[in-house]
């Protein structure tokens, strides 16, 4: 078998050394070296020629994460790496895929683009923001999926009163699928927002009187949608609120909004490593879950039954 290669990006060494873990292979060794103005470059310190290679790296923050990534798989493929594969945890820029009003980029379109042109062969990922962000790739794209991670950790709770419950209109078939494995009802948060990061007002459809409500997101920015839906929710009735997001982007007021909110807990995975610690937010770890999909994905298995917990 075609021997294989896992490097770390710089900001993603945290997660990185788990999948390494998981998957029993130690990362390869690299250094991205920087001039006095700031430009990188990376250098691989090993051989990777014909080599199955890995790049692990969330493209979260500032640009500096893709634009490390994109030197990495060039400098594989021009050091005649068999095949490279960018295991992108969280897949920045997701937001923006589509035109939705004018002289906007298509972001997530580019982001594709670059990756292929740099020399990506496969694109390794977790919960997009949309699924159809996946077309804008022509190599192929395994699009793993939480629930895998958050359904064991689910069964571990006491669900007898639980509601799921949609923090907007988009993520309703996100949550339907907690709501249908666990034959639970589903409630809908409608959301007004007037301008970007600001949510005007949310209106609950359902009933949630008595519930233990958990909300069921892909990405927490600001942490305003979700909180202003828990206040919702629970002023409508609910018994507790809270909340799954797979990226906890958490920008600019996240900590605080999430410390004052009516949020019992919010829990997340390590796609996007936290800025700071909070008693009310749970991490649960994704580095299992790439492991097999690194595993399968090498020794040319299926890797569908990855995408749901079963």
């Amino acid at each position: 078998m075609t021997e294989i290669k896992l490097f770390s990006g710089t900001n993603s060494q945290y997660l990185s050394e788990t999948i390494a873990d998981h998957y029993g292979y130690p990362l390869g060794s690299l250094q991205v070296k920087k001039f006095s103005d700031g430009e990188m470059q990376p250098i691989i310190e090993e051989s990777v020629r014909g080599a199955y290679v890995f790049f692990i790296q969330s493209t979260f923050g500032q640009a500096e994460n893709l634009l490390e990534l994109l030197l990495l798989i060039d400098a594989a493929k021009r050091a005649s790496a068999g095949y490279i594969t960018a295991v992108i945890p969280y897949f920045g820029y997701a937001r923006q895929d589509r035109k939705d009003k004018p002289r906007v980029p298509i972001s997530a379109k580019l982001v594709a683009k670059l990756l292929e042109s740099a020399g990506a062969d496969r694109i390794m990922t977790m919960d997009l923001h949309a699924d159809q962000i996946q077309g804008f790739f022509d190599v192929p794209v395994d699009h793993l999926q939480s629930p895998a991670i958050y359904i064991p950790f689910l069964k571990t709770r006491d669900l007898s009163n639980v509601i799921f419950a949609s923090p907007d209109v988009g993520g309703v078939k996100r949550a339907r699928t907690y709501a249908k494995y666990f034959q639970k009802d589903l409630v809908i948060c409608d959301k007004e927002r007037r301008i970007a990061n600001e949510v005007a007002a949310i209106t609950v459809i359902g009933e949630v009187d008595g519930a233990d409500v958990i909300l069921i997101d892909d990405i927490i920015d600001t942490a305003g949608t979700l909180c202003k839906a828990a206040e919702a929710l629970i002023n409508k009735g609910a018994k507790s609120v809270r909340a799954m997001c797979t990226h906890p982007v958490l920008s600019g007021n996240a900590y605080s909004n999430i410390e004052n909110s009516q949020l019992t807990e919010l829990v997340v995975t390590d796609t996007i490593p936290l800025k700071q610690k909070s008693d009310k937010i749970t991490v649960l770890n994704s580095g299992k879950l790439f492991a097999r999909a690194i595993r399968n994905t090498h020794e040319y298995r299926s890797i569908a039954a990855l995408f749901v917990e079963k």
